[in-house]
């Protein structure tokens, strides 16, 4: 069964000037998003930056989504490493939080073939209670779940879904036609949403819903309402919104977006900077496009 259906935010992790996390605008964040249709929170993905936090404050924000959604979304945790034995640790203590399921990444920096991907997945799975979404991003960790690895890892109970942010529309397919309907695909790229909903994907987990989470969660909800013209007119409309979201690495302009929106939430930690000067204008322009400053 899929953890959810519709648009889970990817959510940013909000810091202070000196680089400490802002733990009570996390709870802002976390009542804008269910308050405007956010259909499942996504703690310490990528566009939380994850990679930069301790485990404890990885965990501590962990807690919180759990404690602040209070069941009225899903928890969706980041519990992903290149060390299969950290992996286990990490997810243990998220499950015993009460998340609703675990992202798993693929291993970064060491990599691994396809048989240690499904290797290292299968340890945590079978150590660990808690459904699992997988999450396959070769851009950021250099390695792509293949479509027949997807397959073969379906069959497992505790694999409940994809999140497919390769890019690529035609592997896509291919884990759709292998895995079959029951096996939830997630859109990791906000400009192929419809597409990936069109191949019977179940949503998206979004950089957009930060910013736009009605909007995100109105693209999904319309097109599985049948209404496919409609969504695919509100995601042309945000389009230009999703290009500047992506001008440069990922959270950055998001993060930036967030302040330009009175949202406060901080600068992103070394390695990732400020937005570039050149770039600013750019997103903000966006954000102007769909009335979101002024």
């Amino acid at each position: 069964m899929a953890i959810f259906e519709g648009a889970g935010v990817a959510i940013v992790t909000p810091f202070h000037e000196d680089g400490s996390i802002n733990f009570g605008k996390l709870e802002e964040l976390i009542d804008f998003q269910i308050n405007n249709h956010t259909d499942a929170i996504i703690i310490c993905g990528t566009t939380g930056e994850a990679s930069t936090m301790t485990d404890e404050e990885q965990l501590e924000c962990i807690k919180i989504a759990v404690d602040r959604t209070n069941g009225r979304v899903p928890v969706i945790a980041g519990t992903g490493s290149n060390d299969t034995r950290h992996g286990i640790t990490l997810t243990k203590r998220a499950a015993a939080l009460g998340v609703d399921g675990v992202l798993q990444v693929t291993p970064y920096y060491n990599k691994a073939t396809q048989k240690g991907l499904i290797e290292h997945f299968d340890a945590i799975g079978k150590a660990c209670d808690v459904p699992m979404i997988l999450y396959s991003v070769a851009s950021r960790t250099g390695v792509n779940i293949a479509p027949e690895t997807a397959y073969e890892l379906s069959k497992r109970d505790y694999v409940v879904g994809i999140k497919e942010a390769s890019g690529n529309i035609s592997q896509v397919a291919q884990i759709a036609r292998l895995c079959g309907p029951d096996f939830a695909i997630y859109s990791g790229n906000d400009d192929q949403i419809i597409p990936v909903l069109a191949l019977g994907g179940k949503g998206v987990i979004s950089v957009l819903s930060n910013v736009a989470p009605k909007e995100t969660h109105d693209i999904v909800n319309l097109y599985l309402q049948g209404q496919t013209r409609e969504a695919l007119n509100l995601q042309l409309d945000y389009l230009p919104l999703v290009d500047s979201l992506f001008c440069e690495v990922n959270p950055i302009p998001v993060k930036a977006a967030l302040n330009y929106m009175g949202f406060e939430v901080g600068p992103c930690r070394l390695p990732l900077t400020n937005l570039e000067p050149t770039n600013e204008e750019k997103v903000k322009a966006a954000l102007r496009a769909v009335s979101l400053i002024d």
